[in-house]
C-alpha cells in the first residue's frame, strides 16, 4: 500500500531532484504558451494541450498543425506518433509499478515524461519500493504544475509580443542542450547519432512518421551495446541518471 503522508520526506526529495530540470523546461513551456497565443486557435485550446497531451514536442507540433488548419485526425495521429517514446518509458517503469493499486498506475503513467522517468529511475535504484513511489510522485507532480503554469503565463503574455522575436527557436535550443551532455556515453552517443541520421533522411515523411522512426531506431541503437560496454544499466534513461550524478 502506498502512503504519501508517511513518505512526505521522499515526496520533497523527489521534488528537489526535479528542480534542475525546471531551468530548461519552464522557458520551453513559456514558448509553447506564446506559440499558442499567437496561433489562429482559441487560447483555451492552446493551453489545454498541456494537460491533455503533456509532452512538449507533440504540443508544439499540435499547435502548429492546428494553426495551419490540418485535419483533426492528422493532428491526433501526429501527436500519438511523436509520443511513441512514452511506450518505452512505461515499459521501463512497469516492473517497479507491479502490484500497485490501479489508481497509482493510472496517475503515474499519465505523469511519465522524460524528466519524471529519469528522476523516478534514480529513486527506484536507491530507495525501497514504497519510498521510491513517493519520490517519483513528488518530482512528477512538481513538473506537471510548473509546466502548466509556464504554458499559462506564456499564453497570457504571448499575444502582446511581436512575432519577429521568433521565440520558437528556444525549443530546438533546449533539445540540443539536453543532448550534448549525453554524448559522453557510448550508448547514448550511438542512439543520438542514429536517431538524428534517420530523422534527417525521413524529414519529408508524411504525418511526421520520420520522428517515430527516428525514436525507434535511436532506442534500438542505444540498447544494442558493445560487449565491452557496461551492462548494469539496461535502459538509456538509467544511464542518463548515472551521467548526471
Amino acid at each position: 500500500m502506498i502512503s504519501l503522508r508517511a513518505d512526505r520526506r521522499d515526496v520533497v526529495a523527489g521534488a528537489r531532484a526535479m528542480v534542475p530540470w525546471l531551468a530548461g523546461l519552464i522557458p520551453f513551456g513559456l514558448v509553447i504558451g506564446v506559440s499558442a497565443a499567437q496561433a489562429d486557435i482559441p487560447a483555451l485550446a492552446g493551453w489545454l494541450t498541456g494537460p491533455l497531451i503533456y509532452a512538449g514536442s507533440s504540443q508544439a507540433a499540435t499547435i502548429a498543425m492546428l494553426d495551419a488548419g490540418a485535419a483533426p485526425m492528422v493532428v491526433v495521429a501526429s501527436a500519438l506518433i511523436i509520443n511513441i517514446r512514452l511506450i518505452f518509458y512505461s515499459a521501463t517503469m512497469a516492473r517497479y509499478w507491479r502490484d500497485t493499486p490501479w489508481w497509482w498506475r493510472l496517475v503515474a503513467a499519465y505523469l511519465i515524461v522524460d524528466p519524471s522517468c529519469a528522476v523516478g529511475l534514480s529513486g527506484y535504484r536507491r530507495l525501497s519500493r514504497r519510498r521510491a513511489h513517493a519520490h517519483y510522485f513528488g518530482g512528477a507532480v512538481l513538473l506537471w504544475v510548473c509546466w502548466l503554469a509556464a504554458i499559462g503565463v506564456g499564453a497570457t503574455v504571448g499575444a502582446g509580443l511581436p512575432a519577429w522575436l521568433h521565440l520558437e527557436f528556444v525549443m530546438p535550443l533546449y533539445l540540443v542542450g539536453q543532448t550534448i551532455p549525453k554524448l559522453a556515453h557510448p550508448a547514448q552517443r550511438r542512439a543520438i547519432f542514429a536517431a538524428a541520421a534517420v530523422a534527417l533522411l525521413a524529414l519529408s515523411a508524411p504525418l511526421q512518421l520520420g520522428i517515430a522512426l527516428a525514436i525507434a531506431v535511436g532506442v534500438t541503437a542505444g540498447l544494442t551495446g558493445h560487449p565491452d560496454e557496461p551492462t548494469q544499466s539496461p535502459h538509456p534513461l538509467q544511464r542518463t541518471v548515472e551521467v548526471r550524478r
